[in-house]
């Protein structure tokens, strides 16, 4: 955003000005764009999707137990493991992906929240600028 003191302000009363702005724009739509900034930053958007690789080798595993069995009982226990875990690494995978696709729309969801936010403190910042005598543009 740019500020351009179309009333012949000085840097200093701009920048008492423009302090004083934040502090409304915060109080009219209850957005820091400070914190904002910091949760983007740290990450606290985001959450490790539940299993990931291991849910591949967690599938992988348990399927080869239950094919262990299952090939046991009909007489080739390894032959019935292989299969197993294949099957099983399968499903898995198949569970890891829609837990990631799940995380990536949170996230998506998340950013969208943050922007729409601070689209709001931003429209009340620079309201409260050209109030104050400032030309705002760059929004």
């Amino acid at each position: 955003m740019f500020v351009y003191p179309a009333k012949g302000q000085s840097p200093a009363q701009q920048s008492k000005d423009e302090g004083a702005c934040d502090q409304w724009a915060q109080q009219q739509t209850g957005v820091n764009p400070q914190v904002l900034a910091q949760q983007a930053l740290s990450g606290k958007a985001y959450q490790q999707p539940e299993g990931g690789f291991h849910s591949v080798l967690g599938g992988g595993a348990g399927g080869a137990a239950l094919g262990a069995i299952g090939g046991a009982i009909g007489g080739n226990a390894g032959e019935g493991a292989a299969i197993g875990a294949a099957v099983g690494a399968g499903a898995g995978l198949l569970r890891a992906r829609r837990d990631m696709r799940e995380q990536d729309q949170y996230n998506s969801a998340v950013t969208q929240e943050q922007q729409a936010r601070l689209n709001e403190y931003q429209q009340a910042y620079a309201t409260c600028l050209q109030g104050k005598g400032y030309t705002v543009g760059g929004q």
